[in-house]
């Protein structure tokens, strides 16, 4: 099979918004949706039929499959995965992934999406929960052994689950026939559990570490009752809330609760799916920064092995990192590193394997170009993957020094080819905010006095109904100011007041009419004649004078139409763009 060298230079992350569309006729969902609705017919995807080869592709079905109707992100990019909605079933069941309930079928088409995506139902065979993970998130993966876990790996899955990322442990099996089996203690061997929360909360005086576990099939429960004397009962089966205390207690209670060491004896996998910024919907600073680079390994050219080949080591793709965010009140920076081979269950009808791969990361000696052979003969590597593995992905979390680093992504054996993609990942710290001058400690003061006491409307009810805030100010959406938008507006009515100020000659606390064009000008407003006549209509006494109030309420609107018109503006041209592309 042919592989083209692809350029590993940096590449912007995906967003869901922008997915690209897989379908062998080139047109995406809402374009066959509605040539459907045309047509009057159901779908049938003809990209992947209801056939037996869509099952399986090294042999034939095992039963008589019938399909009937009920009545997605991939390798650095989101893909629109469409499908019909035939399903394979077997005397009226569905055949592979179902819900309890039986006319619920959101996760069988899911998992057809998905079986599409890699081929066949069959190449599912052999998942891990990361790779799904990481699938359907864009997720970056970490694996654990908590057996041999670092000392401050509960401090890891406490700042990993303030990131929102994913977090799954498992129970290890030796073979086959101990999958789904039942531990003595009420856990199940293989089963994929999910970690929703961690904290330290005082029990009778003494600090604990507990974590909360939730079994997604909620049929085998956590039986602490038969474990040794001296660990905490936190089993569904006791209730000791009202010994607990913490700050806050996330929700924690003791149907879900586990010590903290107690999981650690009894799990042995933890597999963490840190989100990357694409797939974060809120506005949390505990954030993650990636950068991406695609390539390929082919033989002759960039295939060259790990470093037991040194000969063609060197000629291996080479990746340019560089670090600056340093751990808080710590001299190193913290980073994932992760090396994922492409397409390779897509392949598996063609006979192709997960290869052994890994990578090597070296400190770059300053200079442009590709370092030669000679560099990684008398230079040792400052990190590397922990081993190489025969999975899809090899990941690692390391500590290095601030500075640039050049990455070497290779398979174990030279000449094997494969595309790939590396993801590094690193926290982004939040920037400290800087010191208050004595004047912002006084604004602050102020606004700080009349904060969650008074709405907008309030607000200018004191100022003599001077000012309408709740129109353009409300951002917040909860009715009162934020101490942001109050600073704004602070900043705009000094500006009013000046240039009001500056307009009343005689100091009457009003202002002529025929003064207004200029004022309005001097705020950044040039009106037509037409508009100018109406305002001076509305705002005007018998003796066509303007008072400070009246002035502050038209700037305020006229701000207000400006917001508005502009909005209008933008999508306008949007629309105007659209059908220009569409001709």
């Amino acid at each position: 099979m042919p592989y083209l060298y692809q350029d590993s230079k940096p590449r912007p992350a995906a967003h869901p918004g922008a997915a690209r569309g897989t379908h062998s006729s080139g047109k995406g969902y809402e374009q066959l949706k509605q040539e459907c609705l045309q047509r009057g017919v159901l779908f049938e995807d003809p990209d992947f039929p209801a056939c037996k080869s869509s099952l399986f592709f090294s042999e034939n079905p095992p039963i008589p499959f019938v399909w009937k109707r009920p009545g997605f992100w991939q390798h650095n990019e989101w893909l629109d995965v469409v499908i019909d909605d035939r399903l394979p079933t077997f005397k009226g069941r569905l055949v592979f992934l179902h819900s309890a309930e039986l006319n619920e079928f959101w996760s069988a088409l899911l998992e057809k999406a998905y079986a599409k995506l890699n081929g066949s139902y069959e190449s599912l065979k052999g998942g891990s929960t990361i790779e799904a993970m990481e699938d359907f998130t864009g997720g970056i993966g970490e694996m654990y052994d908590v057996k041999v876990a670092p000392d401050n790996f509960y401090e890891i899955l406490e700042k990993a689950l303030k990131r929102c990322s994913m977090v799954g442990c498992s129970i290890d099996t030796s073979s086959a026939a101990e999958s789904e089996a039942r531990t003595p203690f009420g856990l199940v061997k293989g089963h994929a559990y999910s970690v929703t929360g961690i904290e330290e909360v005082s029990y009778r005086g003494r600090q604990v570490q507990l974590i909360r576990i939730r079994n997604p099939w909620g049929q085998v429960e956590w039986n602490v009752v038969l474990l040794c004397a001296g660990t905490y009962p936190w089993s569904p089966k006791l209730h000791h809330m009202n010994c607990l205390s913490g700050p806050g207690l996330w929700g924690i209670n003791t149907s879900a609760g586990m010590k903290f060491e107690d999981f650690k004896e009894h799990f042995d996998k933890v597999e963490i799916c840190n989100l990357t910024p694409d797939a974060l919907e809120d506005s949390s600073a505990h954030k993650w920064e990636v950068t991406i680079h695609q390539g390929s390994w082919v033989r002759g050219a960039t295939a060259g092995g790990c470093r037991n080949f040194l000969e063609t080591f060197w000629t291996n793709p080479q990746i340019k990192l560089h670090l600056t965010e340093k751990d808080d009140g710590q001299d190193e920076c913290t980073f994932i590193a992760a090396l994922m081979q492409k397409d390779r269950r897509k392949l598996k009808k063609l006979g192709a394997e997960m290869l052994t791969i890994g990578y090597s990361i070296y400190e770059s000696p300053g200079r442009d170009g590709h370092l030669g052979k000679d560099f990684f003969r008398y230079h040792p590597s400052k990190a590397r993957s922990k081993t190489y593995i025969n999975l899809r992905e090899v990941s690692h979390r390391f500590k290095l020094p601030p500075g640039d680093y050049i990455l070497i992504p290779t398979t174990f054996e030279p000449h094997q080819e494969a595309d790939f993609f590396n993801r590094n990942l690193w926290p982004l710290h939040p920037t400290p905010s800087p010191q208050e001058t004595e004047e912002e400690k006084q604004f602050r003061a102020l606004f700080e006095q009349i904060s969650g006491k008074v709405t907008p409307t309030e607000l200018g009810l004191s100022y003599n109904k001077s000012f309408f805030l709740s129109s353009y100010y409300q951002t917040s959406g909860n009715g009162k100011l934020e101490f942001s938008e109050f600073k704004i507006f602070w900043e705009k009515m000094k500006k009013w007041i000046s240039i009001f100020l500056q307009f009343d000659s005689d100091k009457s606390g009003s202002m002529s009419s025929y003064e207004l064009r200029g004022a309005l000008k001097a705020a950044g407003y040039q009106l037509n004649n037409y508009l100018l006549q109406l305002i001076v209509l509305r705002y005007s006494d018998e003796q066509f004078q303007i008072d400070f109030d009246d002035f502050l309420n038209c700037l305020i609107r006229l701000e207000n139409a400006s917001r508005v018109f502009q909005a209008l503006s933008a999508k306008n041209k949007e629309f105007i763009n659209l059908n220009i592309a569409e001709v």
